[in-house]
């Protein structure tokens, strides 16, 4: 029995493939069944995110920048105006210890002036009882009248002044403790007042004094 060959296939068509099971792999046994598995491109959405993020990166140290400057600015600044207000207090405590010193010397004066113009009076009673023992009574009423008008005087416009001088420098005093309530303009033409004030306290107790010497 004659048999005929088999024809052999053309060498450029593969030989058909098996089918393969489902669950089976697919790319087993076969160049042309081998699955073809790709991985996703992801550089390009990291790029994209990079690309969104340097702006904001950017705004969050411009921000800081800032907000660093400005808090170095206010503390600059805040120390300068504490140097200043310490050398304000400090300045105002001065003339408050400086003042006190010259209301206790004023009122030291004012008690002498109380002092002396007691011990005039009595310097003149006893003018008066000498003329009269002397015989000359009219003499001595004229020199006892005219002593004590002088002295009066004197006194009077003392005890005035210093009374005036020890109340303006206590009220000084209260103002300089509370300075920041005050303008200093204000201050200082009151403080010139006051100085004012005690000047003429001194002038007419100088004044005194030349009147009980002679």
């Amino acid at each position: 029995m004659s048999t005929n060959p088999a024809s052999p296939l053309p060498p450029s068509v593969p030989p058909a493939a098996a089918p393969t099971p489902p669950g089976a792999d697919q790319g087993v046994g076969s160049a042309y069944g081998a699955a073809q598995v790709y991985e996703p491109v992801s550089g390009v959405g990291q790029e994209r995110r990079r690309g969104r993020a340097t702006p904001v990166l950017a705004v969050l140290l411009a921000a800081a920048v800032a907000l660093g400057t400005y808090l170095w600015v206010t503390t600059e600044r805040w120390r300068d105006t504490s140097a200043e207000w310490e050398a304000e207090a400090g300045g105002y405590a001065r003339e408050v210890a400086d003042l006190r010193l010259q209301l206790d010397g004023v009122n030291a004066e004012l008690t002498s002036a109380r002092e002396q113009l007691a011990t005039a009076t009595d310097r003149i009673t006893d003018l008066a009882n000498e003329k009269a023992q002397l015989g000359d009574e009219n003499v001595a009423s004229q020199q006892y009248l005219e002593y004590q008008r002088r002295v009066s005087e004197a006194a009077g416009v003392v005890a005035t002044a210093l009374g005036q001088c020890t109340d303006g420098q206590q009220e000084l005093i209260g103002y300089l403790k509370d300075a920041d309530s005050y303008d200093p303009a204000d201050l200082e033409r009151f403080e010139t007042q006051v100085a004012d004030l005690c000047t003429q306290a001194k002038d007419a107790n100088t004044a005194l004094q030349q009147e009980l010497q002679q």
